[in-house]
């Protein structure tokens, strides 16, 4: 073989590798933190509730962190938890990583974009990006079985 077909077959070889195979990717990861909540914490309307109110929804914020967990697969699946009109839902896509560090989810009817801002073994900061534009931070960490 000579010298071309040599650099065509590793050009191919590279372009066809998935990019998510990036090891600190794959794995389970919880959520954390979500400054959305924040936002929430700090309107009048969270402020001025009744002590009841706040505890509710106090409630649902660590109930949307603990459940809120996703699992990166080898190859292009991702298995994660979503809240729908029926409650907790948990969904299998697929999803790839382009070159941009933009996270693509691939659901039914829908892409899911987030951008990739830090990845380490022990932390995974995404920004979902919405056609209005960056929707926040999302921080997660590695998943942690619950002690019964």
């Amino acid at each position: 073989m000579n010298f071309k077909v040599y650099v065509i077959l590793a050009f191919s070889l590279f372009w066809s590798a998935p990019i998510q195979e990036n090891p600190d990717l794959i794995g389970k990861w919880q959520l954390v933190y979500f400054d959305g909540i924040e936002q929430i914490r700090q309107s009048s309307r969270y402020r001025n509730a009744p002590a009841e109110a706040k505890q509710d929804m106090e409630y649902r914020i660590a109930n949307r962190l603990e459940n809120t967990v996703y699992e990166f697969m080898e190859e292009d699946s991702l298995v994660f938890t979503d809240y729908g009109q029926k409650g907790i839902v948990q969904k299998r896509v697929k999803f790839e990583v382009g070159e941009d560090q933009v996270l693509h989810i691939f659901e039914e009817n829908q892409t899911r974009k987030a951008k990739i801002i830090e990845l380490t073994e022990n932390r995974l900061v995404l920004e979902p990006i919405s056609e209005s534009g960056v929707l926040g931070k999302l921080i997660f960490e590695p998943w942690v079985k619950p002690e019964e």
